[in-house]
This record gives structure tokens, C-alpha cells and sequence, in this order.
């Protein structure tokens, strides 16, 4: 068993597990594209073969000239990283231990006071 995403238009709809022989016999099979839920930002969990870049998620993207998936954009400020299909902010979240959350209004991280 494996799980494919059904692409319309480039946006992801549905998200199933099946056998890629029932996904042969649909009549709309080419639409369905295979999806890794062990796969992020490029590496697959298990060490091993990445696919797709992302795991298929509802309302994200399929890019078939990268060949990957992608959620929608969370802020209008992030970018889409090409080579691993992932969103980043303008400024990476700081590495202290703390938590942060992003702030588009001044499009900086702000800590979580506890």
C-alpha cells in the first residue's frame, strides 16, 4: 500500500492509501500522484529515498517541474525554498531553546512568554 494524492490543476484534494492497481484501474488515473507520508523538507525519515519533496497535504501543491509537494504559504513574507519545497521566513527562528512565534506584522519571531 502506498499514498496518493489526487492532483486537480495542481492543487492536492484528496489524500488516500491504495495499491498502485487500483490507482491503474481509475478513469481518472492520471491524476493521482504518489506521496511519501515519510518524506519533509526533502529527506526521507527513515534514511531512505525521498520522494516528492513533501507529504501531500489538502489544498497544497503538487509542482510537477520540481516534482514536489508543498502546503499553502503560511505568510505572505516566506519564500519557497526550490530544492526542498519547504516555506522559510526572512529570518530563521532563534536557536536558544525557547519557543517563537512569527510575527508578520513586523516579520520578525517573537518568544512565547510562558
Amino acid at each position: 500500500m502506498a499514498h496518493f494524492a489526487k492532483v486537480i490543476d495542481g492543487i492536492v484534494t484528496q489524500v488516500i492509501v491504495a495499491d498502485q492497481s487500483f490507482i491503474d484501474n481509475l478513469e481518472d488515473s492520471v491524476l493521482w500522484v504518489q506521496t511519501s507520508y515519510n518524506t519533509h523538507d526533502g529527506v526521507h525519515s527513515g534514511g531512505g529515498t525521498p520522494l516528492r519533496k513533501n507529504y501531500a497535504c489538502i489544498g497544497g501543491t503538487y509542482d510537477s517541474t520540481r516534482d514536489g509537494f508543498y502546503a499553502p504559504q503560511p505568510y505572505p513574507s516566506w519564500t519557497l525554498n526550490n530544492t526542498s519545497c519547504c516555506w522559510e521566513a526572512p529570518t530563521d527562528v532563534p536557536d536558544d531553546g525557547k519557543m517563537y512565534n512569527w510575527n508578520e506584522g513586523t516579520e520578525s519571531w517573537d518568544k512565547v512568554e510562558s
